[in-house]
């Protein structure tokens, strides 16, 4: 399901174990790598290191995945994230970010 407006259905996020790490993979739209964060826990901090693609805004969204899922989970967490859909308002931006969020919240819920 790909269209010009986020809908939560075409948001999807998977995982895959690495050891004890955890790469999370989140997608929707024009599926893509944007962006790429990197959780893990300093003592009891979690820090990040994020590497993003020019021109593309999902590290704004995968850092904050990031470091929520490696402190509810106190592993390292990589998030990979890549979500484009054409000419969105901040509306739909908006819907995007929540959309994601609440995916979140789910999984972490189901692992925690």
């Amino acid at each position: 399901m790909t269209s010009d407006q986020p809908h939560p259905d075409d948001i999807e996020l998977s995982e895959i174990t690495v050891g004890r790490d955890l790469l999370l993979l989140i997608t929707g739209g024009v599926r893509h790598i944007g962006a790429a964060s990197t959780a893990y826990m300093d003592g009891d901090t979690a820090r990040v290191i994020t590497s993003a693609v020019p021109h593309h805004k999902e590290h704004t969204i995968s850092e904050s995945v990031a470091l929520r899922a490696a402190a509810a989970l106190n592993r390292t967490v990589t998030v990979v994230m890549g979500i484009h859909y054409d000419n969105l308002t901040k509306e739909g931006i908006m819907e995007v970010v929540n959309i994601v969020n609440t995916k979140v919240d789910q999984y972490l819920l189901q692992k925690v």
